[in-house]
């Protein structure tokens, strides 16, 4: 799919330019490209398609110049700017790049120092301790690196759930042309984070014809193997796709079988064992062996007497009891969202103004937003010092007095200064009605000190949400060293209510927190963290993890009308 490629291939320039010291607006202008790539709900080839290069301009951060890149590579399948800088570096040097802890310019610096051009020569110079002495690497540099290293293994194979969705949707809707019945199944359909490979489930009179639409398809690289009802194919990101063709009497059974997890479907066929029955993805079969059960998944709970399960929730973490006392709850959904608490417009780093995400919040159906502009410390972001935040509430004032049904809350995302205070005072900050405090510096400190560090924050009387509470960026940036027990705990005394970002490489509260959270009765605000008007459709990335979390509507505050929700803002006060 050309978006996802894309971003890669603009992020990789962006660190090419860097590598060379070219000039840094060029550089900002291809990291702001892929951001807004990845944010599209839509391909950017129906976008040409539609309306040509002028179409590609009215995207943010897209001038002529980008957009005539992104138009060669849908008709050619290549960037020609970016050709011509991998050649200017080593074949591996690029993996390097995306080693937490590295960075550009110590990469280059290895490389020109000791010719380490791979991750592989890198983790060999770490065991040999020949870094050792190097200027800039000490103990400490060369246990981060280690432990960046070490994240990268374990993500290895892994995409993430945006862009398992990014490839998955497409190729569902051209195999539903060819299908009776289709499901894309998985670890994709359990929502999680990051995921392996696809799996598709279908349905057909004509099994042949759905395979050669299978392995034709514009997403796949190549096809490894293609049967009569089974089909394996590499996509052009690297990712492996499978998709089977059943029998309509077994579709059910499929589909919970091929969904998982493993040990979900291990506890099936021990409950079924207890019953002198058989299970498998062909169905529930008897002791006689005759099929008496697997034509929909409802029918293979149904047969056991347990509650619907849905699959966010197969995952061995007690949805079997629950089910059985039929206590498996009504999941939020992303229908029951009414406005977005975080997001930020071009008054710092966004790409939009505050209309313009007034109109994308509008499309979506929601009463409200909260505008959330970075403070002062956060420099890189372009933080607005107080003076300039306030001059921005004034603005808001006008607006809202010519909306009619739709409201913006006076936000601001205040940064947590490593000793706990806040980056406005009390005196700026009451002049807020959402104020959202978050971790941006110093996120290499000890576990107490950052624990401390937040719960100060979360004790003042204007803070309503803690952001991105642990501070990951999954395959990128592990969790800082926080007791979330202890967060938890403080913002439960003090009323504060925990962000879950839905920024595809955040999903920050993760899944097992959102559940715990819940368990200790906090609410939480499920916010995307927009920097553009069209990265506001993250919220659905954000919904799938409460769901994961088990999480209900009355567990979100932004599922509240407007008036309820003030109230509850200004609880603390």
């Amino acid at each position: 799919m050309e978006n996802t490629e894309l971003v890669k291939i603009f992020g990789e320039i962006a660190e090419f330019l860097e590598l060379k010291q070219d000039n840094p607006f060029k550089i900002r202008a291809y990291q702001r490209a892929a951001r807004t790539i990845e944010a599209l709900s839509k391909n950017l080839a129906d976008i040409y398609r539609a309306g040509g290069t002028a179409a590609l301009t009215e995207l943010p951060g897209i001038g002529r110049d980008l957009a005539e890149k992104i138009v060669c590579y849908i008709r050619t399948g290549k960037v020609e700017t970016y050709q011509k800088l991998k050649k200017e570096f080593p074949k591996g040097f690029i993996d390097l790049l995306a080693i937490p802890s590295l960075g550009p310019k110590t990469a280059m610096r290895l490389y020109k120092k000791f010719k380490i051009d791979s991750v592989k020569k890198l983790e060999q110079f770490l065991r040999a301790g020949k870094l050792k002495g190097f200027p800039g690497f000490g103990a400490k540099k060369e246990e981060n690196l280690r432990k960046g290293l070490a994240l990268k293994k374990r993500v290895k194979g892994r995409f993430l759930l945006s862009e398992g969705l990014a490839y998955a949707e497409p190729i569902a809707l051209a195999l539903k042309k060819e299908t009776n019945q289709l499901l894309p199944a998985g670890s994709l359909r359990r929502r999680q984070e990051t995921i392996g490979d696809l799996d598709f489930l279908a349905t057909s009179k004509k099994p042949a014809k759905v395979m050669a639409v299978f392995t034709s398809l514009p997403q796949v690289e190549r096809t490894l193997a293609k049967g009569e009802t089974k089909a394996s194919v590499i996509l052009k990101n690297g990712m492996q796709a499978d998709l089977r063709v059943v029998p309509d009497k077994s579709f059910g059974a499929a589909a919970h079988y091929f969904t998982g997890s493993k040990g979900h479907n291990i506890h099936i066929r021990q409950l079924a064992r207890k019953k002198g029955w058989k299970v498998s993805e062909y169905g529930i079969f008897n002791a006689a062996g005759k099929q008496i059960g697997g034509r929909t998944e409802a029918e293979m709970f149904a047969m056991f007497d347990l509650q619907f399960i849905p699959p966010e929730l197969r995952e061995m973490r007690g949805e079997f009891e629950a089910a059985a006392k039929g206590k498996i709850p009504k999941l939020i959904e992303l229908g029951d969202i009414r406005g977005d608490l975080q997001m930020h417009s071009r008054s710092s780093d966004g790409a939009d103004t505050i209309e313009a995400l007034v109109e994308a919040a509008k499309k979506l159906g929601y009463e409200y937003i909260a505008v959330t502009d970075h403070t002062q410390s956060a420099r890189i972001a372009g933080g607005l010092t107080a003076k300039e935040s306030i001059k921005e509430l004034e603005e808001i004032d006008e607006l809202n007095a010519k909306l009619k049904g739709f409201r913006i809350l006076k936000g601001v995302e205040i940064d947590i200064l490593p000793d706990g205070t806040l980056d406005y005072p009390d005196s700026v900050l009451k002049e807020f009605e959402v104020v959202i405090a978050a971790v941006h510096s110093n996120f290499k400190m000890e576990k107490s000190k950052m624990t401390g560090r937040i719960n100060k924050a979360l004790e003042n009387k204007y803070v309503n949400i803690l952001s991105h509470p642990t501070g990951r960026i999954i395959g990128k940036r592990d969790p800082y060293e926080v007791e979330i027990e202890e967060i938890f705990k403080t913002a439960k005394e003090t009323g504060t209510f925990m962000e879950l970002n839905a920024y595809p490489e955040r999903l920050d509260l993760k899944d097992t927190h959102c559940r715990r959270a819940g368990e200790l009765g906090l609410e939480l605000a499920i916010d995307t963290d927009s920097h553009a008007a069209n990265q506001l459709v993250n919220m659905k990335y954000g919904v799938m993890t409460a769901r994961r979390g088990w999480l209900k509507k009355s567990d979100v505050i932004n599922t509240l009308p407007g008036g309820r929700l003030l109230k509850k803002l200004m609880r603390k006060r």
